[in-house]
């Protein structure tokens, strides 16, 4: 059956607000307490869609998760009315309040791990929404995340949208951010690779000294075999714990690949040379045909310079011609060491032919860049058909989207703003209206 990639990028939430909440997140950090334009946010993100939809490539948008989640500020003792909530956790702990009205879902790069049906044994699409439990506040995300999944992609017949896995640090997972598909083309059976930065129940491997590693071989040992996955098409790779301690908290921001291309720093693995060949001969020996690895040395851009730049964090797509597109931040042509790698990218024989490089500022001041803000989904053309059809962007829904941030959003947020209970009311009201903008049930976004 013929398939098509569609691209799945978050809409960022109106409280999108620099907390500096992510351990390990350079970016996240060093912006901790500054002021964030939730509006240009948004307007960034939903730019980056239309030109990815433009490219006639398949793009859909996934909600914002409804925040604060007042629900979480209950659990962990607070009481009162909504008001009252928000000024006693603002007053008594501001990293909880902090907490639940994280918007880190934008990056729905971290929202699932996805299998498409040709990779499957049941021959059916397979989502396990990532648990997040390294950090508190996107361990918050996974209920809904699932409810959103569940929405769009409801016949069972076609999709298997799973339970996370169990929320414990030996099953940590975040999601497609730590995995790569590999193939001849969409609809063929493809190579799953999975990355992972510790093994929890084997305390003979290195670990990372600065940073902690935040997906473990458990989990991804435990989603491949939920998706049904061949054992001959499945690699785990081990991130380098110099990598993690550089602030490469996810894999996708020191590799990407796409179909039978695979670009890669130097430093990003364990035993590199070695496992890259691995991968070379189980592509080779499924497809007949070769792997083209790009490698990047540390003296063409170091460690420091690729998680600034977020080079790798880029978006590798496959436009309807054949050629290959990379979308960038625009942080990689101002970086004088990345802009190089681009150059020396679309100088080789391969197939990547055109980069574009992308405003998305907002985004990456909190550690999320092209790739972060979207989850890849392959679907055959009766998927498409069963899938909730109010998400595909379009012209028109594009200008819905921006007419509804323009409306509904703020210009500027700042960390004093969380205790206004007008931006709860706000956020509800902009929430409920985008339930409606695409047809999707309140009670999958309101329903915490």
């Amino acid at each position: 059956m013929t398939a098509r990639e569609f691209n799945f990028d978050g809409i960022v939430g109106p409280t999108h607000n620099y907390a500096g909440l992510s351990y390990g997140n350079v970016a996240s950090a060093t912006h901790r307490h500054k002021s964030s334009s939730p509006k240009t946010a948004a307007l960034q993100g939903l730019r980056k869609m239309k030109f990815v939809a433009d490219l006639g490539i398949g793009q859909c948008v996934l909600p914002p998760l409804y925040r604060p989640y007042l629900g979480f500020l209950r659990a962990v003792g607070f009481t009162g009315n909504d008001e009252q909530l928000l000024e006693k956790a603002f007053r008594t702990d501001p990293v909880l309040l902090a907490a639940c009205y994280s918007a880190s879902n934008m990056w729905t790069a971290n929202a699932a791990t996805v299998s498409p049906a040709a990779d499957c044994q049941d021959g059916r699409l397979h989502f396990t929404p990532a648990n997040l439990t390294s950090t508190l506040h996107r361990s918050l995300e996974p209920p809904a995340t699932t409810r959103v999944f569940r929405a769009i992609f409801e016949n069972e017949d076609a999709f298997v949208v799973h339970d996370p896995l169990p929320s414990t640090l030996v099953l940590a997972d975040e999601g497609a951010a730590n995995h790569t598909r590999l193939t001849i083309e969409p609809s063929q059976p493809g190579i799953e690779i999975f990355v992972h930065g510790r093994a929890a129940m084997n305390r003979n491997i290195t670990f990372p000294k600065k940073f902690p590693a935040r997906q473990t071989l458990e989990s991804c040992q435990a989603i491949a075999r939920r998706h049904g996955l061949l054992a001959s098409r499945t690699v785990h790779l081990q991130q380098t714990p110099a990598a993690i301690d550089a602030g490469v908290f996810h894999n996708d921001v020191i590799s990407v690949g796409n179909e039978n291309v695979f670009l890669t720093h130097v430093q990003a693995f364990v035993d590199q040379a070695a496992m890259l060949s691995q991968v070379r001969q189980m592509f080779e020996q499924q497809f007949d045909s070769p792997l083209q690895v790009v490698e990047f040395s540390d003296g063409e851009i170091s460690l420091s310079k690729t998680v600034s730049s977020y080079l790798f964090n880029s978006q590798l797509l496959t436009r309807p011609d054949g050629g290959m597109t990379l979308i960038c931040p625009l942080d990689c042509k101002t970086s004088s060491s990345a802009y190089a790698c681009t150059q020396r990218l679309i100088a080789e024989d391969n197939p990547v032919d055109q980069v574009e490089f992308f405003e998305l500022r907002q985004s990456m001041n909190n550690g999320g860049g092209p790739a972060c803000l979207r989850l890849r989904v392959v679907l055959t053309e009766e998927q498409q058909k069963a899938m909730h059809s109010g998400i595909i962007l379009t012209k028109t829904l594009y200008g819905s989207l921006v007419k509804w941030v323009e409306k509904n959003y703020r210009n500027e947020l700042i960390p004093d703003d969380l205790r206004d209970p007008n931006l709860l009311t706000e956020t509800r009201d902009a929430i409920h209206e985008l339930c409606g903008i695409l047809d999707l049930p309140t009670d999958v976004l309101l329903g915490d």
